[in-house]
């Protein structure tokens, strides 16, 4: 039995977000370290052996590659890192001519590759964050058009203050969203950056051709070129971390407050398809809002691993590298569930504010 929520026999069918689950699948970063590994071919056969062919024909089967997943999985508990076993398959994929040529993996690293392939998981995992925080702003909007002007009580410190209405309720929800898609638009170009430092971070395998090499390589994966490696300057996937547990945040807010305006005596909501008892039929749970406010807390308390993985001792980590690869994986779900959840939540809405 798996001990993850997010594919767990039945607690997936709570927690899991397929979507998200594949942009940080297995395949999928398998799929994107190939795509680093045969950009960088390309670029060492152009700049470094001045034979583009061969470096063509070495990213072409690189590309194309089956790659033994169980070599790596082997190779992993032995290296801490999947590359040197992929390196293997990638020389016999590729043919003696690439390797005597000097065009596969040379002069690049293992984190070198499998910080890329992240960079290239944020810039899909932003992708899908952005349009379901602008599917979910559109959702509110419609319940203010549909529900705004009546009429409830406003609560302070959860006891009875004065009389509001929806739309000031519900805009609480709303407007931080267009704030968190800013500061997306803001921190998507520092951590959408190709990772190329060689073995201590200074380039110097690649000598003169090391600033063409990391022009060529990062405009193939689409990502920007940086002047310094990023091996040990981990505060934008911190703060990408950090991100995530603020979108988290706002959706449990909205799950919080549904969850009370939903208790009986109370009654400022009603919704279709609640969530059922076993023990007491007549009870209509609000499953899903309650779910915001546990994956809220969830990566409220993930985020601090994420800033003790800044800690990158000198010139690069294998410590905090690896922390990161146990939480900003579930970081990323947990934050991608929940705005599907909230958006599910929303078209589920039949009524806000006092009944009539």
């Amino acid at each position: 039995m798996t001990l993850s929520a997010f594919d767990h026999p039945w607690l997936s069918g709570l927690f899991e977000d397929k979507p998200m689950a594949d942009i940080w699948s297995a395949d999928k970063q398998m799929a994107h370290m190939q795509s680093f590994e045969a950009a960088w071919s390309r670029a060492l056969g152009k700049h470094v052996v001045g034979d583009e062919t061969i470096g063509e024909t070495a990213a072409r089967a690189i590309e194309s590659m089956n790659v033994d997943l169980g070599d790596i999985r082997a190779g992993l508990a032995i290296d801490g890192v999947p590359i040197p076993r992929m390196v293997g398959q990638m020389k016999a994929a590729a043919g003696d001519d690439a390797v005597s040529a000097g065009v596969v993996h040379k002069g690049a690293t293992s984190q070198d590759v499998v910080d890329s392939a992240l960079a290239l998981t944020l810039r899909d995992t932003s992708m899908l964050i952005a349009g379901r925080m602008m599917e979910l702003e559109t959702a509110l909007k419609a319940l203010e058009a549909q529900f705004g002007d009546r009429p409830m009580m406003g609560r302070t410190r959860m006891q009875a203050a004065t009389e509001i209405t929806v739309a000031d309720r519900v805009q609480a929800w709303r407007i931080p969203l267009a704030a968190h898609l800013t500061r997306l638009d803001q921190l998507r170009p520092r951590v959408e950056l190709v990772q190329i430092g060689g073995a201590s971070g200074d380039r110097k395998a690649l000598g003169e051709a090391a600033n063409a090499v990391v022009t060529d390589v990062a405009a193939d994966l689409g990502l920007t070129a940086t002047h310094k490696a990023w091996h040990a300057m981990r505060d934008g996937i911190a703060e990408y971390a950090s991100f995530l547990s603020l979108v988290s945040g706002t959706l449990g807010k909205i799950g919080q407050d549904i969850c009370l305006m939903a208790q009986q005596g109370i009654d400022e909501v009603r919704m279709s398809g609640g969530g059922g008892s076993s023990a007491m039929p007549h009870k209509q749970n609000p499953v899903l809002a309650e779910l915001l406010v546990t994956l809220a807390r969830f990566n409220a308390v993930q985020v601090s691993g994420m800033h003790h993985a800044l800690l990158h001792e000198q010139e690069r980590s294998g410590a905090a590298w690896s922390l990161e690869w146990m939480l900003l994986p579930q970081m990323a779900q947990t934050t991608g569930r929940g705005l599907s959840a909230a958006i599910d939540l929303c078209a589920r809405i039949e009524r806000l504010g006092a009944a009539d």
